[in-house]
């Protein structure tokens, strides 16, 4: 089995996830050596939550789960990119297809489309 360097970062890894046919890159998160073998496992997107010491499976409370279809590890095998088939439309917690849709202009931030859905009605 192919071995990550989690040592690098305390036992944690990059993980990009980009939607296979765009190419748009959805989101970043980490992976612990458990959410790595989850992900291998089933093929759904698992990272490790750094803020609830916890794994999750992207998707599993809103439904927009991250099916992957490719998995790439970069020269160095300490960062990873995910390519999925995104299901509901949206990466977002805040319901916008990718976590970066905001951009830098002027000094400040400017949002780029609107939310795929409503977070209020997803995360009650």
């Amino acid at each position: 089995m192919l071995r990550l360097d989690f040592a690098k970062m305390g036992g944690l890894v990059p993980a990009i996830a980009q939607d296979e046919k765009t190419g748009e890159v959805l989101m970043l998160a980490f992976m612990n050596q458990a959410a790595w073998e989850e992900t291998l496992k089933t093929r759904r997107a698992t990272y490790y939550s750094r803020t609830r010491d916890i794994l999750w499976v992207k998707g599993l409370t809103s439904g927009h789960i991250q099916h992957v279809k490719e998995i790439r590890v970069d020269c160095d095998h300490d960062t990873v990119l995910l390519k999925v088939k995104q299901e509901g439309g949206a990466a977002c917690h805040t319901g916008h297809v990718s976590c970066f849709h905001q951009r830098v202009e002027d000094g400040g931030l400017v949002t780029m489309g609107t939310p795929a859905f409503d977070p209020k009605e997803v995360y009650k």
